[in-house]
């Protein structure tokens, strides 16, 4: 049995979780139906962003409801400024997991993120009889053409995963998780740090209570009473 190898343990999540996690994702693609009249893949994305919301399958694991950030209160400035020191300090932290993708649900890119996550998540399987069912699971949610969550990947990553997914390895994903990360690294990573809500975190402001301009004085019915219209200004 192969030791999986762990890039960050501080994203756990539990044994049950998973299972309910990659059997939302297959009942999601099993509806997907051969039919004349095939659903746009907008339509997909959609089912399958509101089957991920259902309670069931997000608690307080790393995968977290959408939209669910961590309230800015409880990241503090210095906690956001590391965010910024390298793409993986950010995605080390739940909350910095959590900001970036939202962030990147704005962007309608949250494919990518989500497809990391799942590969991490593949990679703590304890047996080799986990790896068929996942990786077929994340296979035809995020690579195959047309997949409800499909990922910008390059023909040959594509193939080559692709080749080995009815015998999968817990490496099976590797290049394909490292493509998308790369690409999130050096696109996505710099527009967050960018972003509004991340500056305000910095900043040590709450973006949900956005600032108010103070009004000098506040006027009443009296204050016009008696006044004359000037048509001359017209």
């Amino acid at each position: 049995m192969e030791t999986p190898l762990l890039l960050f343990p501080q994203l756990n999540i539990s044994a049950s979780k998973d299972k309910s996690y990659y059997k939302a994702m297959k009942s999601v693609i099993k509806e997907e139906p051969h039919k004349a009249s095939k659903p746009g893949a907008k339509q997909k994305r959609n089912r399958l962003s509101l089957l991920l919301q259902k309670p069931e399958f997000h608690e307080s694991d790393h995968l977290g409801k959408p939209g669910n950030v961590a309230k800015p209160a409880s990241v503090s400035p210095e906690e956001a400024v590391k965010w910024g020191e390298s793409f993986d300090k950010l995605l080390s932290e739940k909350a910095g997991l959590d900001a970036f993708t939202k962030f990147l649900k704005t962007e309608f890119s949250e494919e990518n993120i989500e497809f990391w996550i799942a590969c991490e998540d593949y990679k703590k399987s304890k047996t080799a009889h986990e790896l068929l069912p996942k990786a077929k699971t994340i296979f035809e949610t995020f690579i195959q053409k047309d997949a409800p969550k499909e990922v910008n990947l390059d023909f040959h990553t594509k193939e080559a995963t692709s080749q080995n997914i009815h015998q999968p390895l817990i490496t099976t994903f590797d290049t394909a998780q490292n493509t998308v990360y790369r690409l999130m690294e050096q696109d996505s990573y710099p527009r967050f740090l960018r972003s509004d809500p991340y500056l305000n975190l910095v900043k040590g402001r709450n973006p949900s209570r956005p600032t108010l301009r103070r009004r000098s004085r506040s006027f009443t019915v009296n204050d016009f009473q008696g006044v004359r219209p000037d048509f001359t200004v017209w």
